[in-house]
């Protein structure tokens, strides 16, 4: 059985028959810390992509009458201290590594919009390589299980050969 494992740009045909239970333990191993890393990466990608969509959620529901209404301006995650918005076109985005920027009311729309959207791409990309990954843990998975299976059954066997000149002698 012929399984492929994506490394970088190059695809490498691997017979998994012709390894030994050991080395397909081992690919698994190595699976499955690739599978969690996966899972770590889409779940940072979701809280990225909801934090994006929350914000471009928030601009439109911005009103233009909003002018002068009292808000809470977040100094922590936890502690607020009351402001006022003076500036209905006027945003200034963190963008990431302590660095902001400023831009209208349809520029701060569309630029969470382009977010949004980007992490979106970079979800399907790492759901389709988490996909490639999951069959091919499968296809370990299934030849191991055959192995350890006829191990099993020959272990068995030999045990069974053991006892039948022990049950002639007596």
């Amino acid at each position: 059985m012929a399984a492929t494992a994506n490394n970088t740009a190059k695809t490498e045909m691997i017979d998994l028959t012709k390894l030994s239970p050991d080395q397909l333990m081992q690919i698994k191993q190595e699976f499955d810390q690739e599978m969690g890393n996966i899972q770590d990466s889409l779940s940072t990608l979701h809280g990225c992509k909801a934090k994006y969509a929350g914000s471009k959620d928030a601009l439109e529901a911005f009103q233009p009458d909003w002018e002068n209404r009292q808000i809470l301006v977040p100094l922590t995650s936890s502690m607020y201290v009351p402001g006022r918005i003076k500036d209905l076109n006027n945003f200034v985005i963190d963008i990431g590594t302590g660095y902001y920027i400023e831009k209208d009311l349809e520029g701060s729309k569309d630029y969470f919009k382009r977010r949004v959207e980007y992490v979106q791409e970079q979800i399907e990309k790492i759901e389709k390589i988490q996909l490639q990954k999951t069959r091919f843990l499968n296809s370990v998975m299934g030849v191991l299980e055959v192995k350890q299976a006829a191990a099993a059954k020959m272990i068995q066997q030999q045990q069974q050969q053991q006892q039948q000149p022990t049950k002639q002698s007596a």
